[in-house]
């Protein structure tokens, strides 16, 4: 598996009648956009049950850091198997756990001694993080952003305000005591990004801390260093700046959520590294263990404060999962980050040059392997490109490269960190022949609308 290659009609026989048993069988609340039946993968590539290959610049979510299947990693989660596959770690001890423990606490940005909270998911990493914040600060409300994703479970839905069908029919159950605050977007504010900036902290000093919730009942500010399910926006360096500026005046908490940007996709091990943000809490999962289950809080050892038996998991830091968290930590350190920065900025020129001859292309922007393309009707006023998005997402899955949206009208390129500068040039041809087919059939074809 070198390179895409389709060779039936998509989907094929055998990925037809696995999508039937599936429609059958399955939870219909699953969002897939194509109908990719994977049956193995190796690095950047995989191949479905008809034997098309595909380059996958999705990676399962950001979550397959290492590629599919890297050998140390299978490796680290076959000796493991081999030795026990599960004791739990809300009643027993075991090594893996806290070994992993120590790595994260020598390598997340926070100042000091650090503890670690192990789950299953990134949605359970937030829930602990929320949990805790609440717990220690003795405080009751919690400041999230729109377009925000934290999770769907009940508790980290409050947080969430990526999209109402994420929270349509479920009722007024989720976190109570969550305010929402707008997200700096420096693409999409009239008067550019500072602005954005401004319009965030006069909501939270002058409206919310104002007249809606005093500063000094805030346990925890939760926050995507860079929004992830909301359109990977990435704010100014001020916004982070000022944030950390507003929580220490108030006491408030900062947390986190690098469960989509951490973990070396940005070409750092945590995104917030580039803003200088110190949080007091980091919430990870998807890329941590290169597709195993794991979810992780880790926050200042000062925090934990809690009692035994205030909050648990039974599998949550099952140690084949440790393991395979060890491992990619081990990789990203090894190569994949700089990797990431390389690539990743390689593909971004690569983007920005698709920008300059397709007019559907209103904002390219990244950092490392995590990567923005903001489609727009018209340059000029900005419309969305919502149907257009999904139009070529579909026609770059015909060419034998998997992508993913994000937000309305952004497609996002979250591929595994070990990509290759020649598997950067396959997406970006496929991308250009998408473009130009969308384009087409818009009418805008390939000229630039400024």
């Amino acid at each position: 598996m070198s390179k895409p290659q389709i060779k039936t009609r998509l989907p094929g026989p055998n990925a037809r009648a696995i999508i039937e048993r599936d429609a059958r069988f399955v939870s219909p609340s699953y969002t897939r956009g194509y109908p990719l039946v994977i049956a193995r993968g190796e690095g950047a590539m995989v191949e479905d049950v008809d034997g098309n290959c595909f380059l996958d610049c999705a990676a399962g979510i950001a979550t397959n850091s290492t590629g599919h299947s890297h050998p140390d990693v299978v490796s680290a989660i076959t000796e493991q198997a081999h030795r026990y596959l599960h004791m739990s770690g809300t009643d027993f001890y075991y090594d893996p756990q806290v070994t992993l423990a120590e790595t994260l606490d020598r390598i997340v940005p926070i100042a000091g001694p650090t503890k670690s909270f192990f789950g299953n998911s990134g949605a359970e990493a937030n829930e602990a993080a929320l949990k805790l914040a609440r717990y220690h600060s003795k405080r009751s409300f919690v400041v999230a952003f729109f377009g925000a994703f934290h999770g769907r479970t009940m508790g980290a839905l409050g947080l969430t305000a990526s999209k109402a069908v994420q929270r349509a029919g479920f009722g007024p159950t989720t976190t109570p005591g969550v305010f929402h605050a707008p997200y700096p977007d420096p693409y999409r504010h009239p008067r550019g990004p500072e602005a954005a900036v401004d319009e965030c902290f006069e909501y939270l000093e002058d409206r919310l801390f104002a007249q809606l919730v005093p500063p000094d009942e805030v346990a925890a500010i939760v926050v995507e260093p860079i929004q992830g399910e909301g359109g990977y926006i990435i704010p100014p360096t001020s916004f982070f700046q000022r944030l950390q500026a507003l929580a220490s005046k108030h006491g408030i908490l900062i947390v986190a959520d690098e469960v989509q940007s951490g973990m070396g996709r940005t070409g750092r091990m945590f995104a917030c590294q580039h803003f200088g943000l110190q949080p007091d809490m980091v919430t990870m999962a998807k890329g941590i263990a290169s597709g195993m289950p794991l979810g992780v809080a880790t926050g200042r050892a000062a925090l934990w404060d809690w009692a035994p038996g205030a909050h648990a998991s039974t599998f949550g830091g099952n140690p084949v999962s440790c393991a395979a968290a060890l491992a990619t930590i081990r990789l990203l350190e090894g190569s994949l980050i700089e990797n990431a920065t390389r690539v990743g900025a390689y593909l971004l020129d690569g983007l920005r040059a698709l920008q300059e001859k397709h007019s559907l292309i209103g904002d390219v922007r990244g950092r490392g392997l995590m990567i923005g393309v903001e489609l727009v009707r018209d340059r000029q006023t900005k419309e969305r490109a919502v149907e257009e998005r999904d139009q070529v997402v579909e026609e770059v899955f015909k060419r034998g490269v998997l992508l993913l949206g994000a937000g309305r009208n952004v497609i996002r390129f979250s591929p595994p960190l070990l990509l290759t500068t020649d598997q950067a040039d396959m997406a970006l041809a496929a991308l250009d022949e998408a473009l130009g087919v969308v384009g087409r059939v818009r009418g805008q074809g390939a000229t630039v609308r400024r």
